[in-house]
């Protein structure tokens, strides 16, 4: 028997009047509220990370809580669902539910239960983390309706399916059955969101959603939430630090800053008139360009330089017909670029348009066909034949917390590579180096105490990144290829991490293979840049040409999301 989904209805929203800044509801006390915040307090082993705040949402309204990575917002939006271990939670936190207003910090954890995915749900930042690696994701769904709702099996299923389609992926039936390593990262997501919805609740919690997603990706999850949001009239808490997203999505935000909420107010008003310093501060951290405006030196040699090159990976063809050849998927077709000394080529993208296929091709980590030199030398196939290039190429990932082995010391860390490319150095030339190089990146002992003896652990995210940066530059390489290097930083990171960038080619002469879906990114580092789609170059030309004045479509697309 086929399950019948409840039917969207429309639900306006009711107008909320202009919110004050700083700490107090930004709506008033006579209109309606779903959720009511008042003095909201975190704290682990007596240490407060949330501290006393108060916000309100009202039915049908979307709220952004923004702020830098450890203000407390992920920890707030738990709270209200007492899924924070070892905390301590004080405040109320009152809810108009089916049963009346209840205050969700004093319920009994039986009562809460029932709220929990049914009348508050969320979507967790890395879906593929959230997800169960262990069962399909049309069961994790269906488990959710026959939990909460109470369907049977057969019904259940078929509800995840039309859930799935809801969200727009294509072939639901079909995505129903796979695992989540199997769907791409907007897929992935988009589950998630059929799970959290899957029984119509009044409040989504929304953490992070679209963190991990390449602009155009970012574009749907928003638009799908929003089309989402106003059929079916539920409220939406979005935790982000994207100021874009903010702006785009929202009806009002709220701005923490260590555990306080310094200012809150409609979009429009916070953006056009932000009182507190540090709403001025983020508003003000978008990518700043200070690169030198070179164009290619004159008689200059290419750091690297690619001429029709073509990565394809074979694939096996179904059936019998497989027994006896193979398929091929062609990742890369025909890319010809060049990098001189001192320059930045930016490769832009959506997820699976082939740019971090071509950098590991650049890196000599992938066979490919056609030409590919890097410092005048061609990659060789006998791996002890790239211990030269590798020297003068090296790479700097985008999550610098997996990148950087949770064993090793700072000091074992950086050193590394001069172990592999200078084995002579004495232990005491060794560690000069470590320092210097340390230095370079802003890291010095007398700001870390005990640097070399850290671990990885123990610093915040952009501190992990200069330490990536800071192990490859210690071997002083002609070009660093640069993967999403600030897409898991906040605004204000990302921002000094790019100045770091800007100021390490200045003065070192380092020319830089930018892989990123971040256009603001591309704009404020890049010489030339390349749009990849479907394995394609599209379009190519310098910063000015080709996003100032774009050409192809999907450029344009890109363009204007951004």
């Amino acid at each position: 028997m086929t399950a019948k989904m409840p039917v969207f209805r429309a639900v306006q929203r009711p107008d909320t009047a202009a919110a004050p800044h700083g700490n107090a509801p930004a709506a008033s006390d006579a209109s309606p509220q779903l959720l009511e915040v008042k003095n909201l307090r975190v704290s682990f082993a007596g240490k407060e990370v949330v501290r006393g705040i108060d916000f309100s949402i009202a039915p049908g309204e979307k709220l952004a809580l923004v702020g830098e990575s450890g203000s407390g917002k992920t920890v707030t939006a738990l709270s209200l669902l007492r899924l924070v271990q070892d905390a301590d939670i004080t405040g109320q936190a009152r809810f108009t539910g089916p049963a009346g207003v209840s205050d969700l910090l004093a319920l009994p954890e039986r009562a809460l239960l029932g709220i929990r995915g049914r009348d508050i749900a969320m979507i967790f930042q890395e879906p593929m983390t959230a997800l169960n690696p262990l069962f399909p994701v049309g069961d994790q769904i269906a488990e959710v309706l026959q939990l909460k709702q109470g369907l049977a099996k057969a019904a259940s299923a078929q509800a995840a399916i039309e859930l799935l389609a809801d969200t727009g992926i294509t072939e639901p039936a079909r995505r129903a059955n796979s695992f989540p390593h199997q769907l791409s990262g907007g897929q992935r997501q988009r589950a998630m969101i059929a799970m959290a919805l899957a029984c119509r609740p009044r409040l989504l919690l929304a953490d992070e959603p679209t963190t991990a997603l390449d602009v155009t990706l970012r574009g749907q999850i928003l638009d799908l939430l929003d089309a989402l949001q106003q059929r079916t009239g539920m409220a939406i808490l979005m935790i982000t630090h994207d100021l874009n997203l903010v702006r785009r999505f929202a009806d009002r935000v709220a701005v923490m800053e260590n555990g306080h909420i310094v200012e809150q107010g409609r979009v429009a008003d916070v953006f056009a008139r932000p009182q507190h310093p540090y709403t001025q501060k983020l508003i003000d951290s978008k990518p700043v360009r200070d690169v030198a405006e070179a164009g290619s030196p004159a008689g200059s040699a290419p750091v690297m330089q690619a001429i029709h090159l073509r990565v394809a990976y074979r694939t096996a063809i179904p059936g019998i017909s497989g027994w006896f050849k193979s398929s091929e998927f062609v990742a890369v077709k025909d890319a010809s670029f060049t990098i001189f000394p001192g320059t930045t080529l930016g490769i832009v993208g959506e997820s699976g348009s082939g740019k971090s296929t071509l950098a590991l091709a650049s890196l000599g980590l992938l066979p490919f066909s056609g030409q590919l030199q890097a410092t005048g030398q061609a990659w060789s196939r006998q791996a002890t034949g790239n211990k030269a290039i590798r020297k003068q190429v090296q790479v700097v990932f985008q999550d610098p917390f997996s990148s950087l082995s949770p064993r090793m010391t700072v000091e074992a860390i950086v050193e590394e590579g001069l172990l592999v490319h200078e084995p002579l150095l004495s232990l005491l030339e060794r560690r000069i180096r470590v320092e210097q190089s340390l230095a370079d990146v802003g890291m010095t002992e007398a700001q870390f105490p005990g640097l070399l003896r850290r671990y990885p652990h123990e610093f915040s995210g952009g501190q992990r990144q200069r330490l990536a940066i800071a192990r490859v530059l210690i071997v002083n390489p002609s070009l660093l290829v640069l993967d999403e290097p600030t897409s898991a930083l906040d605004v204000t990171i990302q921002k000094q991490v790019l100045a770091l960038l800007q100021r390490l080619q200045r003065e070192r002469g380092l020319s830089y293979l930018l892989i990123t879906h971040d256009i603001g990114v591309i704009r404020a580092m890049a010489h030339e840049v390349m749009v990849m789609k479907d394995g394609e170059i599209v379009e190519a030309g310098t910063v000015r040409e080709v996003l100032d004045a774009p050409r192809h479509p999907y450029t344009k697309i890109l363009v204007v999301q951004s």
